[in-house]
């Protein structure tokens, strides 16, 4: 029987939504090992909108899961209707929608406040063991609920490749032990059962960010 992989989406485009890049690379993996995929975003208002070209907020208002459906072609469901019985695994791509849509990390940091919909998926997979695959900024989703895990956002001292590597000193804030990894790799945390890679948290060419994906995504379906 297929693996059943429920992804949660956070909208369409890096700045105000789920990586287009990271989302098509989890969706390419997941079909070459013949996953069932079952998509999800929350029936929500986006935070805002962003002029990708400009980089600028608009006055547009757009819902986040009308937004996800763009990336998976429109087969898309609630997240209120996810079902722990219909999903052997979750993964969740990055981009800014994460903490932007998906909690509050964006404006709030480690006090920031998570969309209830995606803190019951979380809890509920990792009650049940069944792994979480999370990429670029959706750790910080688990350093949040889940303390005491072990992630990776990619490195933890900021440079020219890691210009966001702050995000693993506020993680290891709120009580997660960051492991510092290549774009190329991803760490398991076994006894949580989640694994992780930075994907665009580093400034590495898309190839480079396709192919971490593809070992998150191996390493999770392993735990499936």
């Amino acid at each position: 029987m297929a693996k059943r992989v429920a992804v949660i989406l956070a909208g369409c485009g890096v700045y105000d939504g789920s990586e287009i890049y990271e989302s098509s690379a989890v969706m390419i993996h997941l079909s070459r090992a013949n996953v069932k995929v079952n998509a999800y975003a929350p029936d929500v208002a986006q935070m805002h909108v962003v002029n990708h070209i400009k980089g600028e907020p608009t006055e547009e208002s757009r819902n986040v899961l009308t937004e996800s459906a763009r990336i998976v072609r429109g087969n898309i469901q609630d997240l209120a209707t996810l079902k722990l019985a219909d999903n052997d695994a979750l993964i969740i791509p990055g981009g800014f929608g994460v903490a932007k849509n998906l909690c509050t990390w964006a404006t709030q940091g480690k006090d920031c406040k998570v969309n209830p919909a995606v803190e019951k998926a979380i809890k509920d997979f990792h009650k049940a063991g069944k792994p979480l695959g999370l990429c670029c900024i959706s750790p910080v989703l688990a350093a949040k609920i889940l303390p005491g895990c072990e992630l990776t956002v990619g490195h933890d001292k900021e440079c020219e490749m890691w210009p966001n590597a702050n995000t693993a000193n506020v993680m290891k804030e709120l009580g997660c032990k960051h492991v510092n990894k290549h774009v190329k790799e991803a760490h398991v945390d076994a006894k949580n059962k989640i694994v992780t890679t930075s994907a665009f948290m580093c400034n590495a060419p898309v190839h480079e960010v396709f192919d971490g994906i593809g070992v998150m995504v191996e390493e999770v379906l392993k735990l499936a």
